[in-house]
C-alpha cells in the first residue's frame, strides 16, 4: 500500500516571467479509508428497512452530503480569498470584527450567506494578509508532519525561532540603543535583538491553502485544519511549493488526527492558462524591445568612442606580474618594488607608485631555489613633451626593487637590488633581472648578516642604476664592492594610447615636435638604442687614438694619405 503513494513532500522552486497572479492551482482530497465505506454500506442498510427507529449513528451522513463529505476539488487562484466554515461562522458577526480586513471580511462572508455562491466545504486558504498566515501552529508548518505518517521526529531548536520570525522589510536596519557601539558582542541579547539582527528573513508573499478533515457535522473546529499547500513567491518570478505538484505522480497521503485517524488522498495540479502563440510573440517581441531601448541607453552613457588622452600626451598602462625569484642565499623572500617617473611623466593622484609582495617560501627547481610570487601590479602613466627641440631623447620610466628576506625572529636581510626600464614597445614582455647587493668585507659582517641579520643597504635606490642626484659626465663607483646573488622574473603586459596613432596626417610631417612623434616610439627607441651604441664607440675610438703616440699618429695619416693619391 505504501508504493501508491507520493512521499516526496519537499519544495519545489519554480522561476517565471509570468506575473503571479495568473498562477492557478487545482487541490482535490478524498477520503480513502474503510470509514467511508461502512458508512455508505450502513446507509443503504438504514433507508432500506421499513422501521428506521429514532437511533441517529455518528457514522451516517445526512442526504445530500455523500459526494461533498468524502471529496472535495476547488481551483485556487494566487491569493484568492476562500472562507472556512469557522471563518464564516466568525465574521458573520459584525462586532468580532476588530481590522479593516475583518470588515471586508464580514461584508464578503455576508454576500456568500444572501447569494448561497460558497463553492466550497472542506478546501479554503489563508492569505499573505491574513492573521492567521504567519502564526500556524509549528506542527503544520513541518515538512511531512501532516502529509506522511508521523515519524516520532521533532522540531529543531532552529525550526522553533525561525517558525516565530515575522516577515520583515529588507531596507529596515534596527539597531538596540542599549548595546554601545564599541562592543563588538552582545552577550545577552534580546528577543527582538535576535529577530532583528540574527535571523536574515527575506520578503517574500505566503499563501496556505487549507483543510478541514473533521468528521461530517463537525466542521469549523481549529484542530481539524491540516495544511495541504504552501505557495511562497517574491518580487524576482520565484515561485516556491510545498509539496511539488503530482504532475502524473501518485497522490500525497494525509492522516487526519483524533480518534479515527483517516487517510485522506491529496492532489495538486497546476491548472494556470496557457498563454496563446500570439501572445508569447508579442510579449517576445516586448521584452527585445525593452532591451534594445536598455542598450539604446547604456551606449548612450558610455559614448561609441574610446576615451582618448588630449593631443600630445601619451597614455602609457602596464599589467605586470613579479613571477619568480630564484638563487638567494636564504629563504623567506619577499620584494618591496617603486617606480621612478622621469621629466614629462605624470601619474594619477590616487596613482600608488610602490609596493610589497607577499612573504614566499623557496622550493627547489633544478639546481636553483626558486620563489614563486605570482604578484599582479598595475601601473598607469602620461607623457607630455614641453619641450620644441627635435633632439629630446624620450626617457621611460624605471621600476626599483631590493629583495629581502625574514628570518624566523622577524629580523630581515637585503638579497639583491634591481632595476627595470618600461618597455618602449606594446605587447607581452618576460624580463629576468639579475641582482647584485653591497658587500662588507670580512669575517665580522658575515656572522652579523647569519645571526642577528641586517646588511649593508643603500640609501639612495637609484644608484642601482644612475643616481637622480647626479649631474656630471663620467660616474665612477671605484671601491663599492658587491656580490651577485640571484635574479627575478617579470611579466609586462603593456598598451600604449595617443591621438597620434590614429591620426594620420601627423604622421606625413617632415619635421614635427617629439610629443607628435608618439606614434613612432617604437621606432624612435630603436634608433636611439643605435645612436648610443655609435657614439659609445665614437668615444671609444677616439680615447683610443689620443692615447697613442704622436709620430704614429702621424706616420698613419701619411699612409692614409699615400694611398688615398
Amino acid at each position: 500500500m505504501a508504493d501508491c503513494w507520493n512521499t516526496d513532500t519537499g519544495e519545489a522552486v519554480y522561476r517565471s516571467r509570468d506575473a503571479v497572479k495568473n498562477l492557478s492551482v487545482r487541490v482535490r482530497i478524498e477520503r480513502v479509508t474503510s470509514t467511508a465505506v461502512l458508512s455508505q454500506h450502513l446507509q443503504q442498510q438504514f433507508l432500506s428497512q421499513p422501521n428506521r427507529g429514532d437511533i441517529e449513528l455518528d457514522t451516517l451522513p445526512s442526504q445530500g452530503q455523500t459526494a461533498g463529505d468524502h471529496e472535495e476539488e476547488l481551483v485556487v487562484g494566487w491569493q484568492e480569498k476562500h472562507f472556512s466554515q469557522y471563518e464564516m461562522e466568525l465574521f458573520q458577526s459584525e462586532a468580532a470584527c476588530q481590522t479593516p480586513l475583518d470588515r471586508q471580511y464580514h461584508a464578503e462572508v455576508t454576500a456568500l450567506g444572501r447569494t448561497r455562491g460558497r463553492r466550497n466545504r472542506r478546501i479554503f486558504t489563508y492569505t499573505d494578509h491574513d492573521r492567521y498566515t504567519n502564526c500556524l501552529p509549528l506542527h503544520q508548518l513541518q515538512n511531512s508532519g501532516d502529509l506522511l505518517t508521523p515519524t516520532g521526529s521533532g522540531p529543531t531548536f532552529l525550526a522553533e525561532r525561525m517558525a516565530s520570525v515575522r516577515h520583515r522589510r529588507q531596507d529596515r536596519r534596527t539597531m538596540d540603543s542599549s548595546v554601545h557601539k564599541s562592543k563588538i558582542i552582545n552577550w545577552e541579547p534580546t528577543e527582538e535583538f535576535v529577530k532583528s539582527s540574527h535571523v536574515v528573513n527575506n520578503a517574500m508573499q505566503t499563501m496556505h491553502i487549507m483543510g478541514d478533515l473533521g468528521p461530517n457535522g463537525r466542521l469549523g473546529q481549529k484542530e481539524n485544519e491540516c495544511l495541504l499547500v504552501t505557495i511562497k513567491t517574491d518580487g524576482n518570478g520565484t515561485v516556491v511549493m510545498k509539496p511539488d505538484f503530482n504532475a502524473g505522480k501518485e497522490p500525497y497521503r494525509i492522516v487526519s488526527g483524533g480518534e479515527k485517524r483517516e487517510v485522506w488522498r491529496l492532489r495538486v495540479e497546476n491548472v494556470s492558462t496557457a498563454m496563446k502563440p500570439e501572445e508569447k510573440d508579442r510579449e517576445h517581441n516586448m521584452y527585445k524591445d525593452l532591451y534594445m531601448r536598455h542598450k539604446e541607453y547604456l551606449s548612450s552613457l558610455v559614448g561609441q568612442d574610446f576615451e582618448m588622452p588630449p593631443i600630445g600626451v601619451l597614455r602609457y598602462l602596464l599589467n605586470g606580474e613579479i613571477v619568480s625569484a630564484e638563487g638567494f642565499e636564504y629563504n623567506d623572500l619577499y620584494i618591496h618594488f617603486f617606480m621612478e617617473l622621469p621629466n614629462n611623466w605624470s601619474s594619477l593622484a590616487f596613482q600608488p607608485l610602490s609596493g610589497v609582495t607577499q612573504t614566499c617560501r623557496t622550493r627547489t627547481s633544478g639546481k636553483e631555489n626558486v620563489a614563486l610570487f605570482s604578484f599582479p601590479f598595475t601601473f598607469e602613466a602620461f607623457y607630455m613633451s614641453e619641450r620644441e627641440s627635435e633632439a629630446a631623447v624620450l626617457q621611460w620610466p624605471v621600476l626599483y626593487f631590493k629583495v629581502l628576506s625574514l628570518d624566523y625572529w622577524q629580523r630581515y636581510r637585503t638579497e639583491g637590488y634591481g632595476y627595470l626600464l618600461f618597455p618602449a614597445l606594446p605587447g607581452k614582455h618576460t624580463v629576468t633581472c639579475h641582482t647584485w647587493r653591497p658587500l662588507q668585507t670580512g669575517t665580522f659582517s658575515a656572522l652579523r648578516r647569519f645571526f642577528i641579520g641586517g646588511s649593508p643597504e643603500l640609501e639612495d635606490h637609484s644608484y642601482v642604476r644612475v643616481p637622480g642626484t647626479f649631474k656630471g659626465d663620467r660616474l665612477s663607483r671605484f671601491g663599492f664592492c658587491t656580490e651577485t646573488t640571484g635574479s627575478v622574473t617579470f611579466n609586462l603586459h603593456c598598451m600604449q594610447q595617443a591621438r597620434a596613432f590614429v591620426d594620420a596626417t601627423m604622421l606625413k610631417k617632415r619635421r614635427q615636435k617629439v610629443f607628435d612623434q608618439l606614434g613612432g616610439f617604437s621606432q624612435q627607441g630603436a634608433v636611439c638604442t643605435v645612436l648610443e651604441a655609435f657614439q659609445r664607440a665614437r668615444r671609444k675610438m677616439q680615447e683610443a687614438r689620443e692615447s697613442l703616440p704622436r709620430d704614429l699618429i702621424n706616420g698613419t695619416s701619411q699612409l692614409q694619405n699615400e694611398s688615398s693619391a
